[in-house]
């Protein structure tokens, strides 16, 4: 059986490509997740891309992944500073959780150098464009 990997993206991640080129370069999510299908086809895993602006619902998705993924990656966006319930929800996984952000997050606003992602998180890709998704899926099939 395929490994399943489920890649979840947060608030404003659907504005990719038209919004500060200049942090979050010109690829759009749906570059990004054509992408992500590429990369997991070529290691035979099966890709579930999604994309919320809404926390609770990306919560019920991290909830489920309890029964449907066999690994997460997360780029919990703007979330990734401020939500407790999201990393609560990562905690109860049992599988490889990796963090990715497009930007460095270190480099930015200092409200933005804590994550309550990063603390559960099996691994943190951070900086590297929408390469780190690419290699966020590598490292999966190296696990």
């Amino acid at each position: 059986m395929a490994k399943r990997v489920l890649i979840l993206n947060g608030p404003n991640l659907n504005l990719l490509g038209t919004r500060e080129k200049s942090v979050y370069g010109s690829k759009t999510l749906a570059d990004i997740e054509a992408d992500c299908k590429s990369a997991c086809a070529a290691h035979g895993f099966s890709c579930d891309f999604r994309q919320s602006n809404h926390e609770g619902e990306l919560v019920d998705w991290i909830q489920s992944a309890r029964k449907t993924a066999d690994a997460l990656i997360i780029n919990p966006a703007a979330y990734s500073h401020t939500s407790v319930a999201i990393h609560d929800a990562l905690r109860t996984l049992e599988v490889p959780v990796i963090e990715v952000h497009l930007s460095n997050i270190h480099q930015r606003e200092p409200f933005r150098h804590h994550s309550y992602v990063s603390a559960v998180a099996t691994g943190v890709i951070c900086g590297l464009g929408p390469k780190g998704y690419t290699l966020a899926i590598d490292a999966l099939a190296d696990d």
